[in-house]
């Protein structure tokens, strides 16, 4: 769950270091304390650790699923101990409650547990049907590690996000080599710690810190694979430098998810939910709510009821319900939405402008917010909520349909089949019904999005697949009754196998 993961630094570049010195320091968003200095990592650095993780792979893939799965489960409980430590880490770095990034290691724990179970399953040769014209052959398909997965992480959810990634390639037989966001490096670091402590003597995880020249360097730098979270316009540059080499890519890229409510919904469930998805985390989550569309029988009803949640929302003081944000310059990307959309006619019925104050912005609610503006179009990355009023589930359907994202989205009804068929038309990743983000602690469910929210899948078996390439095998059992593979076949044979084609498929 994204946005842009490298503040500073061009990815399309050649891949050194672009800093200005060798170093940077991570601040405390809350209070701009200086928390640590970490290196910048440059081509060498980042070569020399893919290449460590390539001699680790050959253990790594011949311990096999069994091994693996022992390894990666005694890590789950080393994170599991240590939630406490490593949340104050995530909320120091980030901002966010530390209920927040207990909530944020729970879920990536879980998946952690899934992928390390489920690998073997999922991934192991099985057999499969030759069908009648090649009866003669035993059939499978089976799945192999890539070798080396490079692994660029965001600072918005620092531990789930990339784990998304790091775990299923991992229970997949890979070896990872991470480049988190340099807002978060210290939350990488701890969990590259925590790897280290149970088999030191083997950089099956390895971090890289650094800038937006670290990433290209990894990219670069002969992995088998990328994995990227951030906006789509960095993806464009990560992927346009996988294509030099061929290098697959799979990209979580930003969200512009809407909210549908229907008029037999429950409206205080649906706001309760709004609430959560579009302010959580200062509504920096790529996956929760920016949009809201609610059927124009209960959209004062709505309306009444979200200003009444909102205003009991709190932003000061140690029971904040959520942090300040993050990236500084997200803030001027806010206000820019805002002041747009109230120049385009739209009224802010909760909070405005006067709601910024440094990097915390209060909670703000709009309404009769044009399509065209940029607080619909765009991903907005803040606690801003654009409700507006529809005709129909049709209405909703189609401006939920409306930007080029494609990440998730909402709908609330008390039709099942309804929402269902919502579902169905909606052009996302993933879609929840009578909850929001309710997917995310599903592990068995793959995740990711179309458009500009990106392509390929993490998360459940096809997030494993993701981490591994198929192979198929054929046995041949006994010679074929028709020999069509020889380039001198009988006469006899193409006669047969003529009345063959016709017979079974010409009918």
């Amino acid at each position: 769950m994204s946005q842009d993961t490298a503040p500073t630094a061009d990815v399309g570049a050649g891949g050194e270091a672009h800093a200005a010195s060798a170093t940077f320091v991570t601040t405390d968003p809350r209070t701009g304390r200086q928390l640590a200095e970490y290196p910048v990592r440059g081509e060498g650095d980042v070569r020399s650790a893919v290449g460590r993780a390539r001699d680790a792979s050959v253990w790594w893939r011949e311990i096999g699923f069994d091994g693996r799965k022992r390894w990666l489960q005694e890590w789950k409980r080393a994170i599991a101990r240590g939630a406490d430590e490593l949340g104050e880490i995530i909320a120091t770095e980030t901002g966010k409650p530390r209920e927040d990034a207990l909530l944020e290691i729970m879920l990536a724990v879980e998946h952690l547990d899934w992928a390390s179970k489920n690998a073997g399953k999922v991934l192991r040769r099985r057999k499969v049907p030759s069908g009648l014209v090649s009866a003669n052959q035993v059939s499978s398909v089976g799945y192999e590690p890539m070798g080396v997965v490079g692994v660029i992480g965001p600072w918005n959810y620092p531990v789930y996000t990339p784990m998304g990634s790091i775990s299923y390639a991992l229970a997949a037989g890979n070896t990872v080599v991470f480049k988190p966001s340099e807002l978060t490096p210290g939350v990488a670091l701890w969990l590259e710690r925590a790897w280290q402590s149970l088999v030191p003597q083997e950089p099956v995880l390895q971090v890289v810190t650094g800038d937006g020249g670290t990433g290209a360097a990894l990219v670069r730098a002969g992995v088998d694979k990328v994995a990227f979270t951030g906006s789509a316009a960095t993806a464009k540059k990560v992927m346009a430098a996988c294509a030099e080499t061929l290098t697959p890519l799979v990209v979580e890229g930003g969200g512009k998810d809407a909210l549908i409510v229907a008029e037999d919904a429950d409206l205080k469930e649906a706001v309760t939910f709004a609430v959560f998805g579009g302010l959580g985390n200062a509504g920096q989550t790529c996956a929760g709510v920016e949009r809201v569309y609610v059927v124009d029988a209960v959209y004062d009803h709505f309306l009444d009821e979200l200003r009444r949640q909102v205003s009991a929302v709190s932003v000061q003081g140690d029971d904040a319900d959520y942090g300040p944000m993050t990236l500084p310059r997200q803030v001027d990307i806010v206000r820019s939405q805002v002041e747009d959309a109230l120049a385009r006619g739209a009224t802010a019925v909760v909070g405005g402008l006067e709601s910024f104050d440094g990097r915390t912005i209060a909670p703000i609610v709009l309404t009769d917010v044009p399509d065209d503006s940029t607080a619909v179009q765009d991903e907005t990355f803040g606690p801003l909520l654009v409700v507006d009023r529809v005709r129909d589930l049709d209405e909703a359907i189609t401006r939920t349909n409306s930007t080029p994202y494609g990440l998730g989205a909402s709908v609330f009804t008390k039709d099942a089949a309804k929402g269902m068929q919502a579902a169905d038309r909606i052009r996302s990743g993933v879609v929840t019904i009578g909850s929001v983000l309710g997917f995310a602690g599903v592990a068995a469910l793959p995740f990711g999005g179309v458009g500009d929210s990106g392509f390929g899948r993490i998360h459940g078996a096809d997030g494993l697949r993701e981490f591994a390439r198929p192979k198929s095998v054929t046995r041949q059992r006994f010679a074929a009754p028709l020999d069509l593979l020889n380039i001198d076949r009988k006469a006899r044979d193409v006669k047969i196998a003529a009345w063959l084609l016709r017979t079974r498929h010409g009918r």
